[in-house]
């Protein structure tokens, strides 16, 4: 069985989340990332479809169709744009839209991108990954536009400058500041 194989993991992209969040200063959300997964309806769920080089989410996703761990996390941790999806007071039909995340989770979001690259990725990791991962799914991200253009500065400073330029503007930028 995975469960050590799964535990290892999750437990290592922590605190790959956590280091990155403390060298930018959210000691908090350091701290509690992705505590969610540790619980029986994720953790179980990983385990079972565990692979080592992706999310057992989407291995659960092929094999019945969604991912109840999936939806079990992304309503309890505010770093996923999916926690700012909610009903439109603005559309005329009071449909479903992107709500702005605070720079806080955009940011919180940035380092489990990164680290998540770095987990799956191995020693093939650059700092180019995660705005290559992100691209393939753009398009269909339903991000609200500053929330979107946050990321994507963010990535993009990543991919051309690494970690210690982006993670100093983010400190002196975008958090100290409240910028974006």
């Amino acid at each position: 069985m995975n469960i050590w194989k799964h535990f290892k993991t999750i437990t290592y992209h922590k605190y790959l989340v956590m280091e990155g969040c403390f060298k930018v200063g959210l000691y908090r959300q350091g701290i509690f990332h992705d505590m969610s997964k540790y619980s029986p309806s994720e953790f179980f769920i990983g385990v079972k479809y565990f692979q080592g080089n992706r999310s057992p989410n989407n291995k659960e996703r092929e094999a019945i169709g969604y991912s109840s761990a999936w939806l079990h996390h992304k309503g309890r941790n505010k770093h996923h744009y999916e926690y700012w999806i909610d009903y439109s007071t603005e559309s005329i039909d009071g449909g479903m839209a992107p709500a702005p995340m605070p720079a806080k989770y955009v940011v919180e979001m940035l380092m489990d991108r990164i680290a998540a690259c770095k987990v799956y990725n191995g020693k093939d990791y650059t700092s180019a990954a995660p705005l290559a991962y992100y691209s393939k799914g753009r398009k269909r991200a339903p991000l609200h536009p500053d929330t979107r253009r946050l990321l994507e500065k963010l990535l993009v400073m990543l991919a051309k400058e690494g970690e210690d330029k982006t993670f100093a503007y983010i400190r002196k930028k975008i958090l100290k500041n409240g910028k974006r």
